[in-house]
């Protein structure tokens, strides 16, 4: 029984990871970065995701609270990404997301970067994380009912291993899709102004769409 409740709750990860929501934010962070910047980015909202289900399953096994306010996590994640999508639009029309091409050991490097000076963080991996942390509310009611379905009383490291191992499968393989993007379409100015606004615009219908159906 516990191979099957593993099973479940593994697809349950893959599926979870699908929604729209998910692969948005995932977009509004990874565009514009190198492959090690992406995998640490998609990673580490995976990472975050399974240590926000984690807890917030555990109170729930302690405190009973209603589906109403547990539904509250979704509006909050939607409203973050809608938020983020309004930032990142901000940064194409004020110029503010910028392109720049050297020439390292024979070959042309492209780097991209938000506002006026070019520089080496790692605020996006760690604001990833915590977006991926926050958002992770929103898994919870799901990986509950998977939990009755399998009839276990209590939430394990084992399955919320399973449940992220599942969700970032789903997150590499998008964020495979956006270094394509990365590496093949953002090489000039233009283009980075269009894919950004296209993505952030994607952010804002859907995000505005599902606040508005929850009103």
């Amino acid at each position: 029984m516990e191979h099957v409740a593993l099973s479940l709750i593994f697809w349950y990860g893959i599926l979870h990871a699908f929604g729209a929501d998910h692969l948005t934010a995932i977009a509004d962070f990874s565009i514009g970065k190198n492959k090690r910047k992406t995998i640490l980015i998609t990673s580490m909202f995976a990472v975050g995701h399974g240590i926000s289900l984690f807890i917030f399953a555990k109170i729930l096994e302690t405190y009973k609270i209603s589906d109403e306010i547990l539904a509250y996590g979704d509006v909050i994640s939607a409203s973050v990404i809608l938020g983020m999508g309004i930032y990142l639009l901000w940064l194409v029309f004020t110029n503010r997301i910028n392109l720049s091409k050297h020439i390292h050991d024979g070959k042309e490097h492209i780097h991209i970067y938000f506002g006026k000076e070019h520089s080496h963080t790692n605020k996006d991996v760690s604001s990833a994380f915590a977006i991926g942390t926050l958002m992770g509310i929103g898994g919870v009611r799901g990986m509950l009912v998977t939990l009755g379905l399998v009839e276990s009383a209590s939430v394990d490291f084992t399955m919320v291993l399973a449940f992220t191992l599942g969700v970032m499968i789903v997150f590499l393989a998008f964020g495979a899709f956006i270094l394509y993007i990365n590496k093949n379409l953002l090489n000039s100015q233009q283009n980075i102004k269009r894919i950004f606004t296209v993505s952030c615009l994607v952010s804002l219908v859907f995000c505005t769409k599902f606040l508005l159906a929850y009103a």
